[in-house]
């Protein structure tokens, strides 16, 4: 199938042949928006880059790679007018906030409904987040061009059920994808292949990790490490995501 404008990410990330395409897809994302907000085009001094990241700001995480990417004056200004933002939203919710006056079932709810204005206001800046936000925004096309391809294209398919499946955290959204977007016989059709492939790949996950356990006994320290040695990053990603041995992403 003739590659489109559309289909070259995802068949970049197929192509890498890693744990999980939608985990490379991931990094790939983060670290353009990462050089788009610091890099050497400056886009922190044109002031609609600057209200967008005003108006979501970063997650923890992304604070710390921003941090480590190595801009100083650019991370300097993003943080200048966002914290002039919150100091504004943080003087209207301090002149909104009145006592509250809780009952004794009110206090034994523990639920994540918050009743504090304050709470509320701040658990609200710690779930936005420019970079994250971004992500959220393109993931769905890319769960929508796999399902394409993987209906439309041989090749791509035969690639997927003979590669390393997916992470669990992004196998869960695509089953959940797929489900809302396919019929019943495309689902029967789609689920069972992927099904199969994600128990041998964790399969082979686990003994790697148990191969790894077992190269620390002195009697295999001369034993072939087969294909352990990368384990432990391997293993994590499977489980949750991202990728754990990943080294510091610099300003170029």
């Amino acid at each position: 199938m003739k590659e489109k404008l559309y289909t070259i990410p995802l068949n970049d990330a197929v192509n890498a042949n890693d744990e999980c395409p939608f985990c490379f897809l991931e990094r790939n994302l983060e670290q353009h928006l990462i050089d788009f907000v610091l890099g050497g085009g400056s886009s922190y001094m044109e002031s609609d880059v600057r209200e967008a990241t005003d108006k979501s700001g970063f997650c923890r995480t992304h604070f710390k790679k921003m941090f480590d990417y190595g801009n100083t004056l650019g991370n300097a200004w993003i943080l200048k007018t966002h914290y002039k933002k919150i100091l504004e939203e943080m003087e209207k919710q301090f002149h909104g906030h009145a006592p509250v006056k809780m009952g004794f079932f009110d206090k034994k709810k523990t639920d994540d409904k918050r009743k504090n204005n304050i709470g509320r206001w701040t658990s609200q800046i710690n779930n936005n987040c420019y970079i994250c936000d971004r992500f959220r925004q393109e993931y769905p096309r890319y769960l929508d061009t796999f399902l394409y391809l993987y209906e439309k294209d041989e090749e791509f398919k035969k690639k997927i059920l003979h590669g390393k499946g997916f992470c669990l955290t992004h196998f869960g959204d695509l089953c959940e994808h797929a489900q809302n977007k396919l019929n019943e016989k495309q689902q029967k059709e789609f689920f069972p292949p992927l099904f199969t492939l994600m128990s041998q790949n964790m399969e082979r996950l686990y003994n790697d990790i148990s191969w790894l356990i077992e190269k620390f006994d002195y009697e295999n320290k001369d034993a072939d490490w087969k294909t352990s040695k990368d384990a432990l990053q391997r293993g994590m990603q499977k489980l949750k995501g991202s990728y754990p041995a990943d080294p510091v992403y610099k300003k170029r």
